[in-house]
């Protein structure tokens, strides 16, 4: 079940931030295998002082409109698997109003001891 951040300059209608972690959650589920009912969002909104991107990075340009993703999840996913999900994600995004070059994905991956999900209990792991 992952665990996602999501940032992204605010100003953006309340319909449209919860489009964007919408399609994130819906990214998870159809590319990664991410259970449909662990929705775990956590969606920051900053002010341009806060939120802070070079114009371009590896020759890709960037807007004001960038959001950021960092995904935490179980290790153990194929490339195939990620190259699915970021792709999954940009077109989902795309369709929310994301532009595909102010998509920065981090994908994060830990082992299954690393989590607990409620009751001071090593969820993954017995």
């Amino acid at each position: 079940m992952p665990l996602v951040r999501i940032s992204m300059r605010a100003g953006r209608p309340a319909a449209t931030v919860k489009a964007i972690g919408d399609a994130v959650h819906r990214a998870l589920v159809e590319a990664a295998s991410a259970p449909a009912d662990g929705k775990f969002l956590v969606i920051t909104e900053h002010t341009p002082e806060e939120l802070i991107h070079p114009p371009a990075y590896l020759g890709v340009a960037k807007t004001d409109g960038v959001v950021i993703i960092q995904v935490t999840m179980n290790a153990g996913r194929t490339i195939e698997v990620k190259k699915a999900l970021y792709a999954r994600m940009a077109d989902l995004l795309a369709d929310a109003g994301v532009k595909r070059e102010d998509i920065v994905i981090s994908l994060l991956e830990i082992p299954k001891e690393n989590w607990s999900w409620g009751g001071g209990e090593m969820t993954y792991v017995k």
